[in-house]
């Protein structure tokens, strides 16, 4: 690993080029797993609808 090479074929001693690939190539599967994850954020939404309807309905019939 040490011995990479740069895009223009410069020594990279640090492997930053390969790393960057590496994380670039990751990148598209992260974002699959962000948008998986909407299950709960859903959930949550529903949640807070559903909170916020009980709260109105408790409201008007305390002002009825």
């Amino acid at each position: 690993m040490a011995d990479t090479q740069g895009p223009q074929g410069q020594h990279d001693p640090a492997g930053s080029t390969q790393m960057f690939r590496a994380f670039v190539d990751e990148a598209p599967q992260g974002r699959q797993a962000a948008s998986a994850g909407s299950g709960p954020r859903i959930g949550l939404i529903v949640g807070v609808v559903v909170a916020v309807a009980v709260v109105a309905a408790v409201a008007w019939l305390a002002l009825k």
